[in-house]
């Protein structure tokens, strides 16, 4: 535990750090996806897990814009549900997600029930919608900060996968545009907001451990993506296989 406190930029430089050493593009599943080195069922995996994190976003910050104290930030957060949600039916990024999966040739209505999820991504997902919704506001806001590292990972996904896949091109990656200009717009808020508020030693670790929670409910859903679909290619029960898998 620190006895003091950093300054505001030594702790977006200690934020910065845990990305750079834990954030999920460095994770081995991420790699084959990113390297075109998946096959098209593998692929189909993870965007059908995805869209069970992606589906739950709405709902996570629904609950964080609940607790904020004043118009002007609940305003600012909305916005995020806005983007996700949409402003009317067919729109927004939970629509542009259906669309990947859907260009990747799966079922949306199979889609949208998640009964093909893993049983490790439902968990991590649920566990990050409850720490949002549970947790002291501020690490509430902090776990967000895996934004900043988005736009790196996402620039990275698209000119991987246009590549190395033949089944996916512009148009099924279209969710990704929209993220490069949301993503930075988001993270500037929170992490504004975050070295602001984390001023005591024990905030400012607070928000440094909620950051490493966030990482690793990222990093979860590639270990149990990667452990079901690359090795020992173990699939539970009811989760989704691949045409020819088994």
């Amino acid at each position: 535990m620190m006895n003091e406190a950093m300054s505001p930029d030594a702790l977006e430089a200690a934020l910065r750090d845990i990305g750079a050493r834990r954030y999920h593009n460095l994770h081995p599943f991420h790699k084959l996806l990113h390297g075109g080195e998946l096959n098209k069922g593998q692929v189909q995996a993870w965007a059908l897990n995805r869209y069970c994190y992606q589906a739950h976003i709405p709902a996570k910050d629904a609950t964080l814009m609940a607790r904020l104290p004043t118009a002007a930030l609940r305003r600012e957060w909305r916005r995020r549900i806005v983007d996700h949600d949409g402003e009317a039916e067919g729109d927004g990024g939970i629509e542009r997600w259906l669309g990947l999966c859907e260009g990747l040739g799966l079922d949306r209505g199979y889609v949208e029930s998640m009964r093909g999820i893993l049983p490790a991504t439902r968990f991590a997902v649920e566990a990050y919608v409850h720490f949002v919704r549970d947790q002291p506001l501020l690490e509430a806001i902090a776990s967000s900060l895996t934004e900043l590292f988005s736009p790196t990972i996402i620039s990275e996904r698209v000119s991987g996968m246009l590549a190395g896949y033949d089944f996916v091109d512009e148009a099924t990656l279209a969710y990704f545009n929209k993220r490069l200009t949301q993503a930075p717009r988001d993270s500037d808020f929170a992490l504004d907001y975050v070295k602001r508020h984390a001023v005591r030693p024990d905030q400012q670790q607070a928000v440094l451990a909620a950051l490493i929670f966030k990482c690793n409910v990222l990093w979860s859903q590639l270990d149990a993506l990667y452990f079901a679909y690359v090795e020992p290619g173990m699939i539970p029960p009811d989760a989704f296989t691949p045409d020819g898998a088994r």
